[in-house]
C-alpha cells in the first residue's frame, strides 16, 4: 500500500478585499454623480484609473481608452 501523507492542520483564512464601488460615486449638492462607466459593458461597469493616470480601462472587456496630455 501507498503511504499516506500526514495532514497538517487547516489553513489560515483569508479576508477577500471587500468592493469599494461607494469610491466611483460623488455627491454634489442633491445630486449623485457617476464616474466614467464602460460604453461597451453599461451600466454598473466603472472605468478604472491607473496610478499614471494616462489612460482609463475596463478590467471586464478590455476597453481603453487614452487621455491625451494636450490641453
Amino acid at each position: 500500500m501507498a503511504e499516506k501523507k500526514a495532514k497538517e492542520g487547516k489553513k489560515a483564512h483569508k479576508n477577500n478585499k471587500t468592493s469599494e464601488k461607494w469610491k466611483k460615486y460623488k455627491i454634489e449638492g442633491d445630486h449623485v454623480k457617476k464616474e466614467r462607466e464602460c460604453p461597451r459593458c453599461g451600466p454598473g461597469i466603472f472605468l478604472a484609473k491607473p496610478k499614471t493616470g494616462d489612460r482609463v480601462f475596463c478590467g471586464k472587456c478590455f476597453y481603453t481608452e487614452f487621455i491625451s496630455k494636450n490641453k
